[in-house]
């Protein structure tokens, strides 16, 4: 799933106003009493906090993190547990990375660049996985290809035709929008920087400024606003021309009819029997493409080697599977991408992705069926839209279900919705989709601070990022009782969540607050200390499920 950048709305605003082992351990799901009387964190997060608050522990911190410290600390210790292969099902992966080059899944059936299907598995040098989208990358959103190839019936077309007319317009205000933000930001910080004899400032110092002069007056007024939504201006200026960036491709590719992205890969993508597309090469190709690599390593980024970050799970494999373009995933490629994840080891399918048109959903649905006949567990982001998907109108793709409202077809889909670090009415993050029904547990997605492509790191947001993290809990669980079924692992991972009373704003209208256990299956935020309990009491048959 791309991540969402929404429009900085409340900025706007301002310019136009101012121009140890488990074996005796007791299952501590924590009671919902206690939960509800964790106090508010009051203060900042310190920049320590700011990159690891997803493996925070809300009794201790006051963090709705998921207690991966204290799981290491208390439960795993020095135990040593069994590899598990996570499929990343999304963008190319940085293979070259110093925090994953050493997680990565090898095909040993494989030999390396001779051009042949060694292992006769279908596919060609596939040693750390496939590549589906061969050089292509730029898409179109699947309502756009709808009415370039004109699929489906009228009902669909016209669907699909009123709601690329309202994105595109949408996006169009929000480029213009960002591109005054730019302007505006970028002339305060001129002349303040001027003004100090410097480009890196503090609030403090802006402050402090003492001028008649009143055009300097005006800049340091905005500039004070600004740091409301960050504490650099350097860094806010970047994320305003990141934001131009990403409306500027749903205007040229995504939202643009007459693009086809896909005529370099040479295939036929609504044609499932067309084969033999691709390459075995998944790494990242383009500068942009970093989806992937960041979903990666939450999940698995090696543990405590001094570099960057640690993801969730020590014994982790990822498996690369390109095929999450920039833009809507072809329903093709999905079901190959599952399919060749089942057959090739994958226990995980990490499915950070999605839209809201399907035109070949059948060849998905029976991917996830055939998932689940291999005891294949698969983890999907909810969505990024800030909305209930339980609604029809809402419905997302890829789903286990083929009516909605409508009964599952399938236990093995965990469905993730996205936290955010302000424990309390606040928590949801403002993007992320929620659903009684459709959506099984909610993960940190904020602000989540994990590995990009050329040995860096960045702090991203989405449900993208809350998924990977509920994968490599699921991973942490396979681990150590490999003996478990996909289903299992679900159970537990909903099971032994945390609880809240707590009424939470959703889609960042506090107009739509409701309770957090009224927005997911499960009612719980994922807590890998307790699920590491509850899959010890499962495995030794203590615990029934």
């Amino acid at each position: 799933m791309k991540i969402k950048i929404s429009p900085i709305k409340s900025v706007y605003a301002v310019f136009l106003l101012i121009l140890s082992g488990c074996g005796g351990t007791v299952m501590v799901s924590t009671p919902v009493e206690n939960i509800d009387a964790v106090p508010l964190k009051i203060s900042d997060l310190t920049e320590a906090q700011e990159k690891t608050w997803s493996h925070a522990d809300l009794i201790a911190d006051t963090i709705p993190g998921m207690s991966i410290n204290k799981t290491y600390t208390e439960i795993i210790g020095t135990r040593k547990g069994k590899k598990v292969v996570v499929a990343v099902l999304d963008s190319g992966i940085d293979l070259t990375h110093e925090d994953l080059d050493g997680v990565l899944w090898t095909n040993k059936g494989e030999k390396p660049g001779n051009g042949v299907d060694d292992d006769r598995n279908g596919y060609i040098d596939d040693i750390h996985g496939y590549n589906f989208l061969g050089e292509s990358y730029n898409e179109q959103l699947e309502m756009a290809r709808i009415l370039r190839l004109k699929l489906g019936d009228a009902a669909l077309q016209a669907k699909a035709k009123a709601k690329l007319e309202a994105d595109y317009t949408e996006a169009s205000q929000n480029k213009s929008q960002y591109e005054q933000i730019l302007q505006a930001v970028s002339q305060s910080h001129e002349a303040v920087s001027k003004h100090l004899g410097k480009s890196n400032y503090t609030k403090k110092e802006v402050s402090a400024i003492k001028t008649e002069d009143p055009a300097l007056q005006q800049n340091i007024a905005v500039l004070l606003q600004m740091y409301n939504f960050s504490d650099s201006i350097p860094d806010l200026i970047e994320e305003v021309k990141e934001g131009i960036k990403h409306f500027s491709d749903q205007l040229n590719y995504n939202l643009n009819v007459n693009f086809s992205g896909r005529d370099a890969v040479g295939d036929n993508p609504y044609d499932l029997m067309d084969l033999g597309y691709g390459d075995g090469n998944p790494q990242n190709r383009f500068p942009d493409e970093k989806h992937g690599t960041h979903v990666a390593g939450i999940i698995a980024a090696e543990r405590n080697n001094g570099r960057g970050v640690n993801g969730v799970a020590n014994n982790a494999q990822i498996m690369s599977i390109r095929a999450v373009p920039n833009g809507d995933e072809y329903d093709k490629d999905i079901a190959l991408g599952i399919r060749y994840a089942v057959d090739n080891g994958a226990r995980i399918i990490n499915c950070s992705f999605g839209k809201s048109f399907s035109p070949n959903s059948e060849w998905v649905f029976d991917a996830i069926k055939y998932a689940a006949s291999k005891n294949v567990l698969i983890v999907h982001a909810s969505g990024n839209d800030g909305l209930n998907i339980d609604a029809s109108e809402n419905t997302q793709y890829p789903n286990d279900y083929n009516t909605n409202p409508g009964p599952e077809f399938a236990e093995n889909v965990l469905v993730v919705g996205s936290l955010t670090q302000n424990y309390g009415s606040e928590m949801i993050s403002s993007f992320s989709n929620y659903g009684q029904n459709n959506v099984d547990v909610f993960a940190p997605g904020s602000g989540i601070y994990s590995t990009i492509p050329g040995n860096t790191y960045k702090s991203q947001g989405g449900t993208s990022m809350a998924a990977p993290a509920v994968s490599g809990v699921a991973a942490l669980i396979m681990s150590y009782y490999p003996k478990l079924t996909a289903v299992q692992v679900k159970k537990i991972i909903e099971q032994s969540g945390l609880s809240s009373k707590t009424n939470v704003i959703l889609g960042g209208d506090p107009s739509k607050a409701k309770n957090f256990n009224e927005i997911s299956s499960s009612g719980k935020m994922v807590n890998a200390y307790n699920a590491m309990i509850l899959a010890d009491g499962v495995a030794k048959g203590r615990v029934r499920i």
